[in-house]
């Protein structure tokens, strides 16, 4: 049997949420083959597992096709944004496009996942993300530390509000990269932040 390697795919970010068009989809499936494995993950990516060699050109056919695909594992998720129902403009579309062209792929100790909020309705669920980031009219506030899973569930954590639009990406790539400087061994987000305590994060990125 051939090493295999896996890829995540994701669709634009858009108004309407996590569409894939028919063709996208059947791009999917002609690109893999027949033998891929594909699987359905809980933060809006299909994983796409390959032979190491089909690689590169599975890669670069889903992208022609307008797909996003990125590294599976240890790395910043794509994007879980909202709906974006109250508009493009209004909900920051284009916003959350930069975030996510930022954060999207990068190497970290352990899964990160990013959730983005065009409103307070929180409709993508941000914190019960790593980091979530939610619009408040013309603003955005920033939680972390959000665990959704096991018996001690809990929200995330207000770390900094009222921040422009301009400062989000560069916030929330320095809180990133801070974690990944900072973290010991394979120490979950959630965990991380427990133990650097907001206080000291809040310090980092106002730096």
């Amino acid at each position: 049997m051939s090493e295999t390697k896996k890829m995540a795919v994701s669709p634009a970010i858009q108004v309407g949420g996590s569409l894939f068009t028919p063709q996208q989809l059947a791009d999917i499936g002609n690109a893999a083959g027949p033998e891929a494995k594909i699987e359905m993950t809980s933060f809006k990516q299909l994983y796409v597992e390959v032979p190491v060699e089909k690689h590169d050109a599975v890669k670069e056919a889903l992208e022609r096709s307008g797909l996003e695909v990125n590294p599976a594992g240890f790395v910043t998720k794509s994007l879980i944004a909202c709906n974006f129902c109250k508009g493009a403009e209004e909900a920051g579309l284009e916003t959350a496009r930069m975030l996510n062209q930022a954060i999207a792929g990068l190497a970290t100790p352990t899964p990160v996942k990013v959730g983005y909020a065009g409103c307070a309705l929180g409709t993508s669920e941000p914190l019960l993300k790593d980091i979530g980031v939610v619009k408040m009219r013309d603003t955005f506030d920033i939680y972390v530390g959000g665990e959704p899973k096991g018996l001690k569930a809990g929200l995330a954590k207000l770390l900094v509000s009222g921040l422009s639009g301009a400062r989000l990406v560069p916030v929330i790539t320095k809180l990133i990269d801070y974690y990944r400087e900072n973290a010991k061994g394979k120490e979950k987000f959630s965990k991380f932040v427990d133990r650097i305590t907001i206080e000291q994060l809040k310090q980092q990125v106002s730096e």
